[in-house]
């Protein structure tokens, strides 16, 4: 394993890229295996597992890297925003150009979704940006999407997809999602330390439990030959539409950073958490708002496909704001 991950890095592609791409591939050669239900099926397991993703991510979240953050609104308001509002105005007036509504549908989910929480912070600290105020917006983002992405959802797509009151949807977005990271971090004296010493294998477990969502997804989208009327220009398309969007959203970020004068630290901090969309989120709430839908593997292409961009733009423009610092 160890040597794949060598090789697959000298190539210049990431493990849990590839991985993904792999699930997708066994969803399409095994569709049968990820649609069964009960209690140990693969899909309850995945529910399960969504809940203990967020209790550990809340034992990593202490009360003091939240406090450090607060101080600067000005960007806290910018960055959250941008991830909310934004986002799906660019999406809304596209509606037309898609012949395809699941995909369009996909992509106004991504744009409805928090900020992504671990490689924002860890993109903010290499670029050498605000890191508090990173990991501050990072963590407000993915608590208010519980109820904004749902609300974003029930009010323009109620008669497409969504078939559960809104509340419903989010009363099951707190217990699966806010009442976990609230215990991690009532916990989080006791067991925080915990928690950091064993990142690297908890981070192994979010993956596993990503790659097990994005299975059973794409499982129930090729039982139901949801893929049916796609090609492989649908998906490119899709890909450099995907592109274009993070480019703006960086674009008009790093304008409106002038326009209110922050300083390099905070602009760093602003364009790359209001840039960013969270697949951990993406898949774990798909699971809710759209759940017993057969077509939720069209709906996450979009943002396995915005988180594979995000990476690898913001990898490297992480790396020549370091490169800057140095010089």
């Amino acid at each position: 394993m160890h040597r794949i991950k060598k090789i697959l890095s000298q190539a210049g592609i990431d493990v849990f890229l590839a991985l993904l791409i792999a699930a997708v591939a066994l969803a399409w050669l095994l569709p049968d295996v990820g649609v069964g239900e009960g209690v140990f099926s693969l899909s309850a397991i995945a529910n399960f597992g969504i809940s203990v993703i967020f209790f550990f991510y809340g034992l990593r979240l202490t009360r003091e890297k939240l406090r450090a953050g607060l101080g600067n609104w000005k960007l806290h308001i910018m960055i959250q925003l941008t991830t909310f509002l934004l986002f799906p105005l660019l999406i809304l007036p596209i509606r037309p150009l898609f012949e395809n509504d699941l995909l369009w549908l996909g992509i106004f989910y991504l744009a409805a979704l928090p900020s992504t929480v671990s490689s924002s912070v860890v993109m903010v600290s290499i670029a050498r940006g605000n890191v508090p105020a990173g990991i501050f917006n990072a963590s407000i983002s993915s608590l208010i999407g519980i109820f904004i992405t749902p609300l974003w959802m029930s009010l323009l797509l109620s008669d497409v997809v969504i078939g559960t009151e809104l509340w419903t949807i989010i009363g099951k977005l707190i217990l699966q999602i806010f009442l976990p990271v609230a215990l991690g971090m009532l916990l989080n004296r006791r067991w925080g330390a915990f928690a950091e010493k064993h990142n690297s294998k908890l981070r192994v477990f979010d993956q596993s439990v990503i790659l097990l969502i994005v299975y059973t997804s794409f499982c129930a989208s090729f039982a139901h030959n949801v893929f049916e009327s796609f090609s492989w220009f649908t998906i490119i398309v899709c890909t450099v539409l995907m592109a274009i969007l993070f480019l703006v959203v960086y674009g008009i970020v790093g304008v409106s950073c002038r326009r209110l004068k922050l300083n390099r630290e905070d602009t760093i901090t602003a364009k790359f958490c209001g840039s960013k969309k969270s697949l951990v989120h993406g898949t774990a709430m798909a699971k809710v708002i759209f759940a017993g839908y057969g077509g939720v593997g069209v709906i996450l292409l979009p943002i396995m496909i915005y988180h594979t961009l995000q990476l690898m733009i913001v990898s490297a423009i992480a790396k020549k704001y370091s490169e800057k610092n140095e010089n």
